[in-house]
């Protein structure tokens, strides 16, 4: 009986000891899992940190992003459609990321993948926009060269044309003919001079045309017009008319000529038979050749 009871004390004993073996073994791997958890814990804390920071590098790039794409100005229609899809996309990528509260690597990759192809499009645009806004200041300076040349061209067209004008002007002022050697004489029956009315008969106008290398050549009318001393025109007839500037008005004797652009003597004659008799007075005598007034002299009778 005492046998069994040491027999039962030893194995008692032994069973304690191998207890105590597992509680130490057990313990000692509750303690290496114990820190492999608080390590692997704050190695997953550490990784977490990491990703929500490149969370918000990616955050604050698409921000940026965001501003470039809002200071990007140009007047081409397809650019800017172009444009407000890639601003879109922008904006819609920054909404996800704000809203996605659990981030994974596989989300950060994915989202650095968009980042970067938003990115490269930003900089198409940005050498588009620069190509443009280079050939439109190319462009500008052309028009702005172009209109110069065309104010030039209209300048130098204008001052062409009163250079013109002048020319034409002085060409038709030279072509004007010129008389000299006015003279005018009243003559009695037997053509002699007279400074009596009531013996004139006839009136004589004599003048030379000068010279003129501009003036027409061919056969002209030289107009004359004498005014009475009471200031009436004398005239044979109402129908008796000429072309003056914008009128039509009436002569008192007229003589065709041909004029060949050398000095010509010219006589023109008022014949006062049948007419009232001359009044004593002065009178006025005006000639006029292809509607311009050529001469002008006056004589008087006693």
């Amino acid at each position: 009986m005492e046998m069994n009871e040491q027999d039962l004390q030893k194995k008692i004993k032994a069973r304690d000891r191998r207890n105590n073996i597992i509680v130490a073994v057990l313990s000692v791997i509750l303690v290496a899992l114990g820190v492999l958890y608080f390590k692997q814990n704050r190695e997953h804390q550490e990784i977490v940190r990491e990703l929500n920071a490149e969370k918000d590098a990616i955050q604050n790039e698409l921000n940026t992003l965001v501003v470039r794409y809002d200071s990007l100005e140009t007047e081409n229609d397809t650019i800017n459609e172009q444009l407000f899809v890639a601003q879109t996309k922008v904006k819609d990528l920054l909404l996800e990321i704000e809203q996605t509260k659990k981030v994974s690597l596989e989300k950060i990759n994915s989202y650095q993948k968009q980042v970067t192809t938003l990115r490269e499009i930003m900089r198409d645009f940005v050498v588009q926009i620069d190509s443009l806004n280079r050939r439109n200041q190319e462009l500008l300076a052309e028009n702005l060269e172009v209109k110069e040349q065309f104010r030039r061209v209209e300048t130098e067209k204008q001052q062409l044309s009163v250079e013109k004008e002048r020319l034409e002007q002085n060409l038709q002022r030279a072509a004007v003919l010129q008389v000299r050697e006015i003279t005018v004489e009243a003559l009695n029956r037997r053509d002699r001079e007279t400074r009596f009315a009531n013996r004139a008969e006839r009136i004589r106008i004599y003048f030379i045309i000068s010279e003129n290398v501009t003036a027409r050549r061919g056969t002209k009318n030289i107009y004359a017009r004498i005014m009475r001393p009471d200031q009436l025109l004398m005239s044979k007839s109402a129908d008796n008319l000429f072309q003056f500037e914008d009128l039509r008005i009436q002569y008192s004797a007229m003589r065709e000529v041909v004029y060949e652009g050398h000095d010509l003597p010219v006589a023109i004659f008022w014949d006062n038979t049948n007419e009232p008799e001359l009044m004593t007075g002065e009178y006025t005598v005006d000639l006029f050749a292809d509607g311009h007034n050529i001469g002008t002299t006056t004589f008087e009778l006693r």
